[in-house]
């Protein structure tokens, strides 16, 4: 009995760990802009954040439209399909409503 409740424990951690792995990050977004979309947008993470509130990023992302509003605000930028998870979720918390500011 407790071999199966320790692999069952084993188990619900480990794929708690798997989902929070897996999930988009604000921090990782924040690095991505400032290496890779800052020059090119021309703006500070903060400007490029603050554009929309976060209603309004969220209804770029659920439609599919964030890598267009990126592309726009960023004088034709491309980025990585797998990387647009990261920068919303750096937008969304960063959103001229948030109250939020961030570092770069």
């Amino acid at each position: 009995m407790r071999k199966i409740t320790t692999l069952a424990l084993t188990a619900v951690l480990g794929l708690a760990v798997m989902t929070t792995t897996a999930s988009a990050d604000a921090a990782k977004g924040q690095k991505f802009y400032s290496k890779k979309l800052k020059k090119s947008c021309g703006m500070t993470g903060a400007e490029f954040a603050a554009k929309h509130t976060q209603d309004e990023w969220s209804a770029l992302n659920e439609g599919g439209k964030m890598a267009e509003e990126i592309g726009t605000l960023c004088n034709d930028a491309k980025i990585k399909e797998k990387l647009i998870p990261h920068i919303y979720d750096f937008a969304n918390e960063f959103a001229s409503d948030s109250g939020n500011v961030p570092s770069c």
